[in-house]
């Protein structure tokens, strides 16, 4: 049995809905929003309403954009020759946190996992052999998690473009800044060693 109203339970379910948050999480969620003035709620709530209305994929990487093409793929200042694939947009924005890519982006919107039913024709790749086929692209770089569902989703586009004459790359795993050698994993050793670069 609640104890609260049902618009409040009905309010802590749809947080509690969300990914990373908690029964109490939601809560605290929850009354937060029924504290705020009520002209912050509606902005609140009109901000989600808004987004969901007017958010939608690029039609060249199909990164989240509210225009026709994303301002990554209308910058004049990135290489069009050189697509970074990710998984998905939350990953766009970690690389360029970085500050360091001057390419383009292609987001895949998932990854091949046979164990959630999700196949080649579920995510984004056809998309982006249409662009590769355009013969603009020279180089690929596969920018996937170093799992399973990562590296089969890595190799089977890998398949799929090279054909095209272009070179596919992926990034470089191993030890991580900072970290020490003694709690490295095998196979995190295994992949700084083939990664491993002159000095």
């Amino acid at each position: 049995m609640s104890f609260f109203p049902s618009a409040l339970d009905e309010l802590v379910e749809r947080f509690a809905s969300l990914p990373g948050i908690g029964l109490k999480s939601a809560q605290r969620l929850a009354f937060h929003i029924l504290d705020l003035p009520e002209e912050e709620a509606r902005a609140f709530a009109s901000a989600i309403v808004t987004a969901r209305e007017k958010v939608h994929t690029c039609r060249i990487c199909q990164n989240l954009t509210d225009s026709d093409e994303c301002s990554i793929c209308r910058s004049e200042a990135r290489e069009e020759g050189l697509i970074c694939v990710v998984a998905s947009p939350k990953d766009v924005a970690a690389i360029e946190r970085a500050g360091e890519y001057r390419g383009r982006y292609h987001v895949l919107h998932g990854v091949i996992s046979p164990l959630n039913r999700i196949g080649p024709d579920d995510i984004r790749i056809k998309e982006l052999v249409d662009r590769v086929a355009g013969g603009n692209v020279r180089e690929v770089i596969m920018a996937m998690n170093p799992d399973t569902e990562g590296e089969t989703t890595a190799k089977y586009i890998s398949r799929l473009v090279k054909p095209f004459g272009v070179r596919v790359t992926r990034l470089a795993y191993g030890i991580p800044v900072g970290a020490s050698l003694e709690f490295a994993d095998d196979a995190t050793l295994m992949r700084a060693m083939e990664g491993r670069q002159e000095i």
